[in-house]
Order: C-alpha cells, then sequence, then structure tokens
C-alpha cells in the first residue's frame, strides 16, 4: 500500500489529479515552497481564504530569506 492510498484527517487531497507532496518531491522544492504549493493545493476543498493567508505567510518568509 503507497502513502497516497490513505489520507490521514479529510479528503482535500485524494481528489487531485497530481498529489502535491508527489509534485513537491519530483520537483525538490523545499520546506517554504512546498508548503506554498501545498496551501494554494487545497484551500478551495479545506481552509478556503485562510489557507491562501498561509500560503502567503510562507511565500512572504520565502522572500524575506532571498533578499540580498
Amino acid at each position: 500500500m503507497s502513502a497516497n492510498d490513505k489520507q490521514v484527517s479529510g479528503t482535500h487531497y485524494k481528489d487531485k489529479d497530481i498529489q502535491p507532496w508527489d509534485y513537491i518531491a519530483a520537483n525538490k522544492l523545499g520546506y517554504f515552497e512546498g508548503n506554498v504549493v501545498k496551501y494554494v493545493s487545497r484551500w478551495k476543498s479545506k481552509g478556503g481564504v485562510e489557507d491562501l493567508k498561509k500560503a502567503r505567510h510562507y511565500l512572504d518568509k520565502l522572500i524575506e530569506l532571498n533578499r540580498r
């Protein structure tokens, strides 16, 4: 059994053509980028605008870390 066959708590990723964590792993995204993908992928089916705010928070931190 693959980890993709079982979702803990909810179904907000099960109906996706590509699981966000598969996309994150395949593209070797880091923690902050991965969380942006996760929250943007699920906002309509789970957290609504709050998930978009979470994605923005991670994006703001990523920008902060990369200002040079």
